[in-house]
């Protein structure tokens, strides 16, 4: 009987050795690698000999933008749902972890009862009632701890746990898309508040040279060397250049209020130091090569720690299909006695179960079969951001190329309109020329200084969209989003 029991609990301890081993060979996941061709090279050329930091915005070298950015990585409302999102997305992972370990359970009970084992008398013609005797008090109490253990023999648990944890991954570097777009988003508004300033001043300016020049008009007109009309056409510019500050200064108080939004602050609260452009430095940067993209652009990241997440959604698939294997034991105490285990009486109990589904409409194999799809469809996603991210910085390249050009450019048209104003308004004066040649002078110049400024807010901007398409600074460690 002894050599029986024996080879039972011998049978039964290497069972479950063999459950154990299978479960901690299990849950490896074919990781997909996707083949994306990635250029030697950038066509287009950079200027620039500095690194990208990862603190890109000093280079502007204005403490007042250092300090709006510091504020909105801060406060600001979409930044702060996308760090709960990371939140949420740890719990996640946590809970999904969690499935790998036993449940342990414990109770306990205690109670008494009364059983009658006598006889019942009834008197019901002289009573009504019945006289109830025998009756035998029972008292007992227990305490039990019990185990409960899934075993993940074919991986199914350990690749849920996988995929929660690299979309836990994707959260994360989502997180640092949003931190950059944001950081790009602060500096273009206050790049645009400023430039408009910058327009209002030149509009204000240009208003108070047609003023000046409707007063020599109106001079000439009263001396006869001036028609009616000069002074008709002269009063028209006057009065188009007032009505162009009008949409300027709404566009800047519209902006200002935006860029607050962005701040996590009331529209109303913002004010801004700094009146126009002047001030600003526009910095240069080197690019990297096009390979080292992958690891500095957080959404590329992003796209890869989705695909593995797919990767592991198709193995624990295909681990469903498999057998399910549940280990279960318990241990407790009893006595005869209410709230005390004096004496107690003990057991033990240890059990294994397999499970199959034998039947269940094919939901399963279509599991799989949906997993692989969208695993299919990621590797697609996945290549396509990394040439969009190509195309982004390429672009981005030429741009400031190109603004850094038209800059130069415009200053010489801007310096050549001014000079032809003055040489207008002299000869006007000297009655050499008529108002025709002054008032295409004025509009040359108000149009060139106008499109200065925004030449040069370009040029701001679209260093700030390079600066975004190499990654913002941003380099993933090998621990993740740094």
């Amino acid at each position: 009987m002894t050599i029986a029991r024996n080879f039972r609990s011998t049978r039964l301890m290497l069972a479950l050795t063999t459950v154990f081993v299978l479960s901690a060979c299990a849950g490896h996941i074919d990781a997909t690698r996707p083949d994306v061709e990635l250029p030697p090279t950038w066509m287009e050329a950079s200027s620039g000999d500095t690194a990208l930091q990862r603190d890109w915005w000093r280079g502007f070298q204005s403490e007042e933008l250092s300090a709006l950015i510091a504020e909105a990585q801060t406060a600001n409302p979409t930044l702060l749902i996308a760090a709960e999102r990371v939140t949420q997305a740890e719990i996640t992972a946590r809970a999904a972890g969690a499935s790998l370990f036993p449940l342990l359970t414990i109770s306990a009970k205690t109670g008494s009862s009364q059983i009658n084992s006598g006889s019942a008398d009834a008197d019901l013609g002289a009573r009504g009632t019945a006289a109830i005797s025998g009756w035998v008090k029972s008292e007992s109490s227990s305490a039990s701890l019990q185990v409960n253990y899934d075993a993940d023999v074919w991986g199914r648990v350990a690749a849920t746990a996988a995929s929660a944890s690299a979309s836990l991954d994707a959260t994360r570097f989502d997180l640092e898309t949003a931190r950059t777009t944001l950081t790009t988003g602060v500096a273009n508004a206050y790049f645009q508040t400023l430039a408009l300033r910058t327009r209002l001043k030149i509009a204000e300016q240009n208003l108070a040279i047609a003023e000046k020049l409707f007063a020599i008009v109106e001079a000439r007109y009263r001396y006869g060397a001036a028609s009616a009309l000069d002074v008709s056409r002269q009063r028209s510019t006057v009065l188009a250049q007032r009505a162009a500050i009008l949409p300027l200064q709404t566009q800047e108080r519209q902006t200002v209020t935006a860029l607050a939004i962005l701040l996590g602050r009331p529209p109303q609260s913002l004010q801004i130091a700094a009146q126009d452009l002047d001030g600003l430095v526009v910095p240069e940067v080197a690019p990297d090569l096009p390979s080292t993209l992958i690891t500095r652009r957080p959404d590329i990241a992003s796209a890869e720690a989705t695909l593995y997440a797919a990767d592991a959604n198709v193995a624990a698939a295909r681990a469903a299909l498999l057998p399910t294997i549940s280990l279960s034991g318990a241990a407790g105490a009893s006595s005869s006695a209410l709230l005390s285990l004096g004496s107690p009486t003990y057991s033990i109990g240890i059990a294994a179960s397999i499970m199959q589904t034998l039947f269940d409409g094919n939901r399963l194999r279509l599991q799989v079969e949906s997993s692989e799809s969208a695993r299919r469809q990621l590797v697609e996603g996945y290549r396509n951001t990394i040439y969009t991210a190509l195309k982004e910085v390429e672009d981005a390249l030429g741009n400031t190329t190109r603004n850094r050009e038209q800059e130069r450019a415009q200053t010489e048209i801007r310096a050549e309109a001014q000079r032809a104003l003055r040489l207008s308004e002299l000869r006007y004066r000297e009655g050499a020329d008529d108002l025709n040649s002054l008032l295409d002078a004025q509009r040359t110049l108000f149009s060139a200084e106008d499109a200065m400024a925004q030449q040069r807010l370009l040029r701001l901007t679209g260093m700030t969209d390079l600066f975004k398409a190499l990654g913002g600074g941003w380099e993933r460690s090998s621990s993740g989003a740094e």
